[in-house]
């Protein structure tokens, strides 16, 4: 069994190439010059509404025995939990009440008619874990203590009453694990973490097998069971810490499966001998790490794995399985997510999407002959977006200056590919969309910002750039230390690309991104301020010293990873390293437009940190526009802040790089906005804000 965890694709551009026609023989008659084309037209303006409200249905899943579906969906405007009868979708309730923030992460207990589900306070990332029962519609918080983080270790069908938990109510640093009874919601202690444990590892009958923590050295180490103490039974250097990780046990506790980058390059499947410890090589990509694996809803075999290159592929390793696998291509050259599974493995919930097509729901009813199966549509997320004119995104190897390989994918408005072969046909505007973490990565399928944007009139590219995961640990660890300098070059390379394949010019790009890809944008404004012409920056870092300074105390095991990759604020030589690559520290270089959005409650990213760079841009008279949230943390998460973000920003693209855009009209009704500063700086935003009655929901 393995953690809950609790945490958004994009694009490729083949080579542009004209074809020309060879020049006339010159004893030729003179040709009558062709027509020139007509301008195609702009397609039809896709609201933010449509693309950043709530979706009609999400997240759908499947009672373990089969007899409901579940999703999210709104009531009274807020995200809640539905449950219907398998059979009658249409007669579907609603179990929960959320009129705040709305509930997306749920799941399905083995007890009867029970479900849980997470919810924080205002984006602050305490999650506590409900309860809720589909008779009567009663919750139970069952992680009722203050400043408490909880996390899921454990729901076994062989103890549906009740489930393993990690709370770390006694020390915010470290979570005890406790099992805890559905009905009363009575805990009981199993675990007091004095051992300084990040993951427990359990067997289908809740015995603790395994646990792991972080080594002095940045490390992390395999820790078996032995009676009431813990052995180390294998150590997890820190050049592989982001590659190398127990995936779960089986149900029996017999086998362990292991994601393992040691002694090569890419991770590869593992699977590990608990009792004689010996290891079999599952599966293996020599060009990318080993991804998301399906295992068996009783056994917990891992029946199919999954890489992501360009696209994501999956290998079946039980041929059980493979029909399925096969008969879910079926549905389109998109990518189909295997979303849930009942018990007896009869009945799989299917989510399908592609670039241009948002998420829909099947439900997928498996042959006993093992070939495959009947497949039948649901629902879709986002039918208001049916028959509107999204646009494919294209992967794309490029070369960074000094060799990597930076897989990428580019999105292009349909205006500038008439023919949909992914080759611009004109330049336009581009938005360079950078990838938060930075230990993450983008992939292709749909994103509702590449949709807007080109929808828009940009042109949108998002980069892998070396320290991205997926790629191997020495593209992961060649990002050691490269904040503002080898990280930010790949983007300016990226950009180059661009340029040289005339999806755009150089004084035609902006960059964008969310928490890393904020600080990437704060690092364009200030190392680079001639490479773009404004940029938007989300819940981005500005001091690295008072980022590092302020992390959730939760972080404890991970603290020693990020010290080693960014610097150490405990040295003078790491102070001072972190202090040069702050842009913070350059702030006197900003030139050109810049707009910040931030979360008051953010835990991983302060409001410190915005605020720094707004009031130092204060004092130097440098022109900042700043949109803070009170209900939000780390990102935008209520429909109605996104939305009114988005307005902002689409105004403010519109004013730097004069794309089209949507009038602000009503996307700010119900939302939480305030701007501190700079809302004269962007068309239309101050007369929306004097007609705005702020709406506060944690």
């Amino acid at each position: 069994m393995q953690r809950l965890l609790l945490v958004s694709s994009m694009l490729l551009a083949l080579s542009a190439c004209s074809d020309k026609t060879a020049p006339a023989d010159s004893t030729a008659a003179t040709p009558t010059p062709a027509a020139t084309p007509a301008p195609a037209a702009p397609p039809e303006l896709i609201t933010r509404d449509a693309l950043f409200g709530n979706p009609e249905r999400a997240n759908v899943s499947i009672s373990p025995d089969g007899k409901y579906l579940s999703w999210v969906a709104p009531l009274n405007g807020v995200l809640n939990v539905w449950v219907a009868p398998v059979d009658a979708p249409d007669q579907a309730r609603a179990i929960t009440k959320d009129t705040a923030r709305g509930i997306r992460s749920y799941f399905w207990t083995h007890h009867t008619d029970t479900l849980l589900y997470l919810r924080d306070n205002g984006g602050d990332e305490d999650f506590h874990l409900f309860s809720v029962n589909l008779s009567d519609g009663s919750s139970k918080d069952l992680t009722p203590f203050q400043k408490t983080n909880a996390e899921v270790f454990g729901i076994s069908a062989h103890h549906p009453e009740s489930i393993m938990v990690g709370m770390n109510d006694r020390d915010a640093k470290w979570h005890d694990l406790y099992r805890v009874d559905l009905a009363s919601g009575k805990r009981t202690l199993v675990q007091k973490n004095t051992d300084n444990l990040d993951t427990y590892l359990l067997d289908g009958d809740y015995q603790l097998r395994y646990a792991t923590r972080a080594t002095d050295d940045a490390g992390r180490e395999l820790l078996v069971a032995d009676g009431k103490a813990w052995k180390s039974v294998d150590r997890i250097p820190f050049e592989d810490v982001t590659n190398t990780s127990p995936q779960g046990l089986t149900d029996d506790g017999k086998t362990l499966y292991m994601q393992d980058s040691r002694n090569r390059d890419t991770s590869a499947l593992y699977a590990i001998d608990t009792a004689s410890n010996a290891r079999t090589l599952l599966f293996e990509n020599p060009k990318v790490d080993v991804g998301n694996t399906l295992s068996d809803p009783k056994t917990g075999v891992v029946q199919a794995v999954s890489t992501d290159y360009l696209r994501e592929e999956w290998k079946a390793l039980d041929t059980g399985i493979a029909g399925d696998l096969q008969k879910l291509k079926s549905l389109g050259s998109g990518d189909a997510a295997v979303a849930a599974r009942t018990l007896d493995d009869r009945t799989w919930i299917v989510a399908y999407s592609a670039a241009e097509t948002p998420t829909t729901y099947y439900r997928y009813d498996r042959y006993d002959r093992g070939d495959g199966g009947k497949l039948s549509k649901l629902f879709s997320a986002r039918p208001a977006l049916e028959g509107k004119p999204l646009v494919p995104m294209w992967p794309q190897a490029l070369t960074a200056r000094d060799g990597l390989t930076l897989v990428s994918y580019l999105t292009l408005p349909a205006e500038a590919d008439a023919n949909h072969d992914g080759k611009a046909d004109k330049p336009v505007p581009l938005v360079l969309f950078v990838h938060g973490g930075p230990w993450a990565r983008d992939s292709y399928g749909y994103g509702p910002y590449e949709q807007w944007l080109a929808n828009r009139g940009y042109a949108v590219l998002s980069v892998n750039f070396r320290g991205s995961t997926g790629f191997g640990k020495a593209f992961t660890n060649a990002g050691n230390g490269e904040w503002a300098a080898k990280m930010h070059d790949d983007l300016l390379d990226a950009v180059q690309w661009a340029v040289k394949q005339g999806v755009t010019k150089p004084d035609q790009v902006a960059i964008m991104g969310g928490s890393y890809g904020g600080y990437a944008t704060l690092v364009g404004m200030t190392f680079t301020p001639d490479a773009f012409k404004c940029g938007v920056d989300i819940v981005g870092p500005a001091n690295l010293n008072t980022l590092l300074g302020t992390v959730p105390p939760y972080w404890a095991s991970f603290y020693k990873q990020l010290t080693k990759r960014m610097g150490d604020p405990a040295t003078e030589a790491g102070k001072q390293w972190l202090t040069e690559r702050s842009p913070l520290t350059h702030v006197d270089k900003i030139s050109k437009p810049l707009l910040i959005g931030q979360g008051a409650n953010d835990p991983r990213v302060k409001q410190a940190e915005s605020d720094q760079i707004v009031n130092a841009m204060k004092a130097k008279n440098i022109p900042v526009t700043y949109v803070l949230f009170p209900d939000e943390g780390h990102g935008f998460r209520r429909p109605e802040n996104s939305k009114a973000f988005n307005a902002v920003t689409e105004a403010f693209l519109s004013q730097c790089l004069g794309g089209r855009a949507q009038p602000i009209g009503a996307d700010f009704e119900g939302s939480s906005i305030t701007v501190p500063e700079g809302a004269d700086k962007v068309t239309g935003l101050s007369d929306a804000l004097k007609t705005h009655t702020q709406a506060i929901r944690k």
